[in-house]
């Protein structure tokens, strides 16, 4: 089925959200050639300027590069997806819940007693028990990010995988869903810079003290309870990228 314009959204950026969409599920990989402005154009039934700024939206953005006697072609496929939000977007787009190039390993599955920032998050109160999964993420065999996700201690009975250092192939999201019931129908992220402590830099191989990108998330269900609480560290080059509507209302 050949693509078509919504009007609605300015024709360059679905256009360039289409192509961000195939780097982020694979259908374009490092190194591969993205259509020809001029064959946007004609597929998408637009203007040259409009497919000229599609493809310069996505160099902007550091997506893709354009090489002499080539043309355009991807540039960094892993800064497509790489915030929690973005976890969903390529999971509707491929069912995977990692980019290409990219896999994790669970350092760590067990039940904790919750301290207060993350009891907090969960609405327990300290000292209950909650599920602790540690997971580093590699990009080409070299780690690039390292999380933690919290989980009410309860599920530990209801999603015994969430215990298990097997990665869950169709993401904890899915699996709790599907087990549950529970859908993630929101989320709330926050991100600052810090230096690493040590647990952060073994995880990513680099010295204490390492500028790293930080982050906290929240995953609510349809009556606002939490599903789930994590917080990440990643290195540097790692771009976090989000998409808004402002309303004049």
């Amino acid at each position: 089925m050949a693509p078509s314009v919504n009007r609605p959204e300015p024709p360059y950026l679905q256009v360039a959200r289409y192509i961000r969409n195939q780097i982020a599920s694979g259908d374009l990989r490092e190194g591969d050639t993205v259509t020809s402005a001029r064959q946007i154009m004609q597929e998408w039934d637009i203007s040259m300027a409009t497919a000229m700024k599609a493809l310069a939206t996505l160099r902007s953005e550091g997506l893709v590069r354009g090489v002499p006697g080539v043309g355009t072609v991807v540039r960094s496929a892993e800064t497509a997806r790489q915030t929690p939000q973005d976890r969903f977007a390529l999971i509707r787009l491929s069912g995977r819940i990692y980019p290409p190039g990219e896999h994790a390993k669970i350092k760590s599955a067990k039940v904790v007693t919750a301290t207060g920032q993350v009891a907090d998050a969960l609405g327990l109160q300290p000292g209950e028990p909650v599920i602790r999964r540690h997971r580093v993420t590699y990009r080409c065999d070299v780690p690039v990010s390292a999380s933690i996700s919290w989980f009410h201690g309860s599920m530990a009975n209801v999603a015994p995988q969430l215990l298990e250092t097997t990665r869950i192939p169709q993401g904890t999201p899915r699996y709790i869903e599907e087990l549950t019931g529970r859908t993630t129908t929101a989320g709330r992220d926050q991100m600052t810079a810090g230096p690493a402590d040590e647990q952060e830099a073994n995880d990513l191989g680099i010295e204490p003290g390492t500028p790293v990108l930080r982050g906290r998330n929240w995953f609510y269900d349809v009556d606002g309870d939490v599903i789930e609480y994590g917080e990440s560290v990643s290195v540097a080059g790692r771009w976090a990228s989000y998409e808004y509507q402002v309303s004049n209302d």
